[in-house]
């Protein structure tokens, strides 16, 4: 009797493990926010606060964005390098837009993760979430 008991007991510790862990999957997200965009000398110095929620840390990541400007057409597209994103760790980073006119970019994009070290493939891009604390519209 004690046997089957802890037989049972050993395959519920199991199932609750299993279903743990897929819960843990399901909300393994990467969080980026677009915070401020302020004038600069060169351009327009964009503020972002990422928080690395997935299950593995970061160790190199990159975003190619795409910028819209007044007129709802693609002003640039470029690569920012946010580095490093520790597991459980928010982060801001900086990047001074040379020739940028904050005043006229109303919308942007993360196309892609061109880098993404450290997550299982296509991780980065798929647990993407995007917000904006600012009037321009973030999307991923």
């Amino acid at each position: 009797m004690t046997v089957r008991f802890a037989a049972v007991a050993a395959g519920m510790v199991m199932a609750v493990s299993s279903v743990c862990q897929a819960q843990d999957a399901s909300t393994a997200k990467l969080d980026v926010e677009l915070n401020a965009l302020a004038p600069s000398q060169k351009g327009c110095m964009m503020t972002f606060v990422a928080e690395n929620n997935l299950q593995a840390p970061i160790n190199k990541i990159s975003f190619e964005l795409a910028f819209f400007n007044d007129k709802n057409a693609v002003d640039r597209i470029t690569v920012l390098d946010f580095r490093d994103l520790p597991q459980g760790k928010k982060r801001v980073r900086q990047f001074d837009m040379p020739n940028v006119k904050c005043e006229t970019v109303t919308r942007i994009i993360i196309n892609d993760t061109p880098v993404c070290d450290g997550p299982a493939t296509g991780e980065c891009m798929k647990r993407l979430v995007t917000r904006s604390q600012i009037s321009v519209p973030f999307e991923g």
